[in-house]
Protein backbone atom coordinates (compact mmCIF):
# COMPACT_ATOMS: atom_id res chain seq x y z
CA UNK A 1 0.00 0.00 0.00
CA UNK A 2 1.20 3.79 -1.08
CA UNK A 3 2.62 5.30 2.69
CA UNK A 4 0.45 7.05 4.52
CA UNK A 5 0.29 10.08 5.13
CA UNK A 6 -2.12 11.06 8.12
CA UNK A 7 -1.91 9.15 10.70
CA UNK A 8 -3.94 9.07 13.94
CA UNK A 9 -2.31 8.12 17.06
CA UNK A 10 -3.85 7.31 19.95
CA UNK A 11 -2.63 8.09 23.15
CA UNK A 12 -0.48 10.97 22.02
CA UNK A 13 0.11 11.88 25.92
CA UNK A 14 1.32 8.64 27.26
CA UNK A 15 5.11 7.77 27.64
CA UNK A 16 5.50 6.04 24.25
CA UNK A 17 2.73 8.47 22.48
CA UNK A 18 4.69 11.63 23.90
CA UNK A 19 8.06 9.37 22.21
CA UNK A 20 6.80 9.06 19.12
CA UNK A 21 4.91 12.69 18.20
CA UNK A 22 7.97 13.67 17.76
CA UNK A 23 10.07 10.36 16.02
CA UNK A 24 7.05 10.37 13.13
CA UNK A 25 6.85 13.10 11.53
CA UNK A 26 10.62 12.90 9.78
CA UNK A 27 9.08 9.74 8.07
CA UNK A 28 6.47 11.78 6.28
CA UNK A 29 3.10 11.69 8.83
CA UNK A 30 1.12 14.42 9.68
CA UNK A 31 -0.37 13.17 13.15
CA UNK A 32 -3.66 14.01 14.47
CA UNK A 33 -3.08 13.07 18.25
CA UNK A 34 -5.75 11.74 20.42
CA UNK A 35 -5.58 11.33 24.07
CA UNK A 36 -8.12 11.39 26.88
CA UNK A 37 -6.43 14.12 28.57
CA UNK A 38 -5.37 17.49 26.89
CA UNK A 39 -2.02 17.57 25.72
CA UNK A 40 -0.06 20.28 27.67
CA UNK A 41 1.74 21.23 24.47
CA UNK A 42 -0.96 20.83 22.12
CA UNK A 43 -0.26 21.53 18.23
CA UNK A 44 -2.43 24.98 17.31
CA UNK A 45 -3.48 23.69 14.49
CA UNK A 46 -6.27 21.78 16.10
CA UNK A 47 -5.11 18.45 15.64
CA UNK A 48 -4.99 17.48 18.71
CA UNK A 49 -8.57 15.59 19.84
CA UNK A 50 -9.17 15.27 23.76
CA UNK A 51 -11.90 12.18 23.55
CA UNK A 52 -12.05 9.09 25.68
CA UNK A 53 -11.97 5.89 23.82
CA UNK A 54 -15.88 5.61 25.10
CA UNK A 55 -17.28 8.44 23.22
CA UNK A 56 -17.60 7.03 19.55
CA UNK A 57 -18.68 9.51 18.08
CA UNK A 58 -15.69 11.39 19.12
CA UNK A 59 -13.61 8.46 17.17
CA UNK A 60 -15.24 8.60 14.33
CA UNK A 61 -14.70 11.98 14.44
CA UNK A 62 -10.51 11.38 14.74
CA UNK A 63 -10.37 8.50 12.08
CA UNK A 64 -12.43 10.24 9.67
CA UNK A 65 -9.88 11.23 6.59
CA UNK A 66 -6.91 9.63 8.16
CA UNK A 67 -4.60 7.09 5.80
CA UNK A 68 -4.49 4.79 9.38
CA UNK A 69 -3.88 4.36 12.99
CA UNK A 70 -1.50 3.75 15.65
CA UNK A 71 -2.98 2.50 18.76
CA UNK A 72 -1.13 2.85 21.73
CA UNK A 73 -4.17 4.56 23.65
CA UNK A 74 -5.44 2.25 27.31
CA UNK A 75 -4.11 1.10 30.31
CA UNK A 76 -0.53 0.36 29.81
CA UNK A 77 -0.53 -1.48 33.66
CA UNK A 78 -2.01 -3.65 35.54
CA UNK A 79 -5.70 -2.61 37.01
CA UNK A 80 -9.01 -4.20 38.03
CA UNK A 81 -11.35 -5.78 35.44
CA UNK A 82 -13.84 -3.54 35.12
CA UNK A 83 -11.37 -0.95 34.41
CA UNK A 84 -9.34 -2.89 31.83
CA UNK A 85 -12.93 -3.87 30.16
CA UNK A 86 -13.46 0.06 29.42
CA UNK A 87 -10.10 1.21 28.40
CA UNK A 88 -8.43 -1.69 26.49
CA UNK A 89 -11.52 -4.06 25.53
CA UNK A 90 -14.42 -1.73 25.17
CA UNK A 91 -11.97 0.58 23.98
CA UNK A 92 -10.51 -0.85 21.00
CA UNK A 93 -13.70 -2.47 19.91
CA UNK A 94 -14.86 1.12 19.69
CA UNK A 95 -11.68 2.29 17.56
CA UNK A 96 -12.19 -0.47 15.33
CA UNK A 97 -16.02 -0.35 14.34
CA UNK A 98 -14.81 3.59 13.87
CA UNK A 99 -12.14 2.39 11.82
CA UNK A 100 -14.40 0.29 9.67
CA UNK A 101 -17.48 3.17 9.56
CA UNK A 102 -15.40 5.54 7.70
CA UNK A 103 -13.56 3.57 5.96
CA UNK A 104 -10.18 3.59 7.35
CA UNK A 105 -7.47 0.39 6.25
CA UNK A 106 -4.39 -0.27 8.40
CA UNK A 107 -4.45 -0.32 12.17
CA UNK A 108 -1.13 -0.61 13.94
CA UNK A 109 -1.68 -1.89 17.40
CA UNK A 110 -0.02 -1.75 20.43
CA UNK A 111 -0.22 -5.40 22.06
CA UNK A 112 2.37 -6.49 24.42
CA UNK A 113 4.76 -8.92 25.50
CA UNK A 114 2.33 -9.37 28.51
CA UNK A 115 0.42 -11.20 26.29
CA UNK A 116 2.24 -14.34 26.23
CA UNK A 117 3.67 -13.19 29.48
CA UNK A 118 3.94 -16.61 31.73
CA UNK A 119 5.82 -18.44 28.30
CA UNK A 120 8.88 -19.70 30.17
CA UNK A 121 12.31 -16.64 28.87
CA UNK A 122 14.79 -18.78 26.87
CA UNK A 123 17.01 -21.23 29.38
CA UNK A 124 19.92 -20.76 26.77
CA UNK A 125 21.45 -17.49 24.95
CA UNK A 126 21.01 -17.44 21.57
CA UNK A 127 16.97 -19.48 22.14
CA UNK A 128 14.28 -17.16 20.60
CA UNK A 129 10.73 -17.45 21.18
CA UNK A 130 8.87 -17.80 18.46
CA UNK A 131 5.61 -15.64 17.50
CA UNK A 132 3.70 -18.09 17.28
CA UNK A 133 3.94 -19.37 20.88
CA UNK A 134 0.85 -19.89 22.46
CA UNK A 135 -0.60 -16.95 24.12
CA UNK A 136 -0.43 -17.03 28.08
CA UNK A 137 -1.40 -13.54 29.40
CA UNK A 138 0.01 -12.46 32.85
CA UNK A 139 -2.72 -10.23 33.66
CA UNK A 140 -6.05 -8.72 32.83
CA UNK A 141 -3.66 -6.02 31.07
CA UNK A 142 -1.93 -8.85 28.98
CA UNK A 143 -5.52 -10.77 28.50
CA UNK A 144 -6.59 -7.49 27.08
CA UNK A 145 -3.88 -7.79 24.70
CA UNK A 146 -4.58 -11.43 23.95
CA UNK A 147 -8.57 -9.43 23.03
CA UNK A 148 -6.93 -6.93 20.76
CA UNK A 149 -4.62 -9.38 18.83
CA UNK A 150 -8.03 -11.21 17.98
CA UNK A 151 -9.95 -8.42 17.56
CA UNK A 152 -7.84 -7.42 14.72
CA UNK A 153 -7.83 -10.88 13.30
CA UNK A 154 -11.40 -10.58 13.08
CA UNK A 155 -11.46 -7.22 11.69
CA UNK A 156 -9.17 -8.66 8.83
CA UNK A 157 -10.72 -11.50 8.10
CA UNK A 158 -14.20 -9.68 8.29
CA UNK A 159 -13.97 -6.65 7.14
CA UNK A 160 -10.34 -6.24 5.59
CA UNK A 161 -9.04 -3.85 7.66
CA UNK A 162 -5.00 -5.15 8.10
CA UNK A 163 -3.68 -4.58 11.72
CA UNK A 164 0.40 -4.97 12.80
CA UNK A 165 0.20 -5.78 15.90
CA UNK A 166 3.46 -5.29 18.17
CA UNK A 167 4.01 -6.88 21.00
CA UNK A 168 5.65 -4.41 22.38
CA UNK A 169 8.79 -5.23 25.48
CA UNK A 170 9.77 -2.00 27.02
CA UNK A 171 10.16 1.50 25.13
CA UNK A 172 12.13 4.20 27.00
CA UNK A 173 15.42 6.07 25.90
CA UNK A 174 17.63 3.30 28.09
CA UNK A 175 16.49 0.11 29.34
CA UNK A 176 15.82 0.21 33.79
CA UNK A 177 16.33 -3.02 34.45
CA UNK A 178 18.08 -6.25 34.01
CA UNK A 179 15.10 -7.62 32.36
CA UNK A 180 14.87 -4.98 29.97
CA UNK A 181 18.09 -6.11 28.36
CA UNK A 182 16.59 -8.27 26.90
CA UNK A 183 12.92 -6.45 25.62
CA UNK A 184 14.39 -3.32 25.31
CA UNK A 185 13.51 -1.19 21.88
CA UNK A 186 14.99 2.19 21.90
CA UNK A 187 12.70 4.97 20.74
CA UNK A 188 14.15 5.59 17.03
CA UNK A 189 13.87 1.67 16.47
CA UNK A 190 10.15 2.14 17.64
CA UNK A 191 9.60 4.70 15.30
CA UNK A 192 11.40 2.40 12.61
CA UNK A 193 9.04 -0.24 13.38
CA UNK A 194 5.77 1.64 13.63
CA UNK A 195 7.04 3.17 10.07
CA UNK A 196 7.49 0.00 8.98
CA UNK A 197 4.19 -1.44 10.11
CA UNK A 198 2.01 1.71 8.44
CA UNK A 199 3.88 1.25 5.45
CA UNK A 200 4.31 -2.93 4.63
CA UNK A 201 2.08 -4.51 1.80
CA UNK A 202 -0.40 -6.92 2.51
CA UNK A 203 0.35 -7.84 6.44
CA UNK A 204 -2.98 -8.91 6.93
CA UNK A 205 -3.17 -9.48 10.63
CA UNK A 206 0.60 -9.69 11.46
CA UNK A 207 1.76 -10.16 15.21
CA UNK A 208 5.22 -9.28 15.98
CA UNK A 209 7.88 -8.93 19.20
CA UNK A 210 9.34 -5.08 19.25
CA UNK A 211 12.55 -4.60 20.37
CA UNK A 212 15.66 -3.64 19.39
CA UNK A 213 18.59 -5.87 18.06
CA UNK A 214 19.35 -6.69 21.54
CA UNK A 215 22.65 -8.59 22.36
CA UNK A 216 20.48 -10.77 25.07
CA UNK A 217 17.45 -10.79 22.65
CA UNK A 218 14.13 -13.23 23.88
CA UNK A 219 12.28 -13.50 21.22
CA UNK A 220 12.01 -14.06 17.44
CA UNK A 221 12.40 -10.73 15.49
CA UNK A 222 11.71 -12.59 12.04
CA UNK A 223 8.05 -11.23 11.74
CA UNK A 224 8.93 -7.89 12.31
CA UNK A 225 11.74 -7.61 9.72
CA UNK A 226 9.52 -9.42 7.05
CA UNK A 227 7.84 -5.97 6.67
CA UNK A 228 10.92 -4.04 6.59
CA UNK A 229 11.92 -3.15 9.97
CA UNK A 230 15.90 -3.52 10.49
CA UNK A 231 16.41 -2.30 14.02
CA UNK A 232 19.99 -0.28 14.47
CA UNK A 233 19.89 -0.55 18.74
CA UNK A 234 21.41 -2.87 21.28
CA UNK A 235 20.71 -2.45 24.60
CA UNK A 236 24.16 -3.92 25.95
CA UNK A 237 25.93 -0.69 26.61
CA UNK A 238 23.43 -0.65 29.19
CA UNK A 239 24.26 -3.95 30.54
CA UNK A 240 27.52 -3.84 32.89
CA UNK A 241 25.75 -0.91 34.86
CA UNK A 242 22.43 -2.48 35.82
CA UNK A 243 24.15 -5.66 36.39
CA UNK A 244 26.41 -4.22 38.84
CA UNK A 245 23.40 -2.45 40.53
CA UNK A 246 21.14 -5.25 39.85
CA UNK A 247 22.87 -8.26 39.94
CA UNK A 248 22.04 -11.22 37.34
CA UNK A 249 18.35 -12.85 36.89
CA UNK A 250 17.21 -15.06 39.62
CA UNK A 251 16.49 -18.65 38.23
CA UNK A 252 14.23 -18.83 40.83
CA UNK A 253 11.99 -15.96 41.41
CA UNK A 254 8.48 -15.63 39.50
CA UNK A 255 9.59 -12.42 38.94
CA UNK A 256 12.34 -13.27 36.37
CA UNK A 257 11.92 -17.22 35.54
CA UNK A 258 9.02 -16.05 32.72
CA UNK A 259 8.96 -13.39 30.07
CA UNK A 260 6.43 -11.07 31.29
CA UNK A 261 8.74 -10.56 34.59
CA UNK A 262 7.22 -8.99 37.66
CA UNK A 263 3.59 -8.82 36.18
CA UNK A 264 3.73 -12.78 36.58
CA UNK A 265 3.91 -12.22 40.18
CA UNK A 266 0.72 -11.87 42.57
CA UNK A 267 -0.04 -8.71 42.99
CA UNK A 268 2.21 -7.37 39.89
CA UNK A 269 4.81 -5.25 40.34
CA UNK A 270 6.67 -2.57 38.39
CA UNK A 271 8.52 -1.52 36.73
CA UNK A 272 7.33 -3.01 33.43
Amino acid sequence: MPAPRTVLLTGAAGGLGTLMRELLPPYGYELRLLDAVPLPDAPADGSAITADLADTQALRDAVRGVDAIVHLAGISLESTFDKILAANIQGTYNLYEAAREEGVRRVVFASSNHAVGYTPRPASPGELIPVDTPRRPDTFYGLSKCFGEDLASLYWDRHGIETVSIRIGSCFPEPKTVRMLSLWMSPADGARLLHASLTAEDVGHTVVYGSSANTRLWWDLSSARALGYEPQDDSEPYAAKLIAEQGELDPDSPADVNLGGPFCTDPPIWPR
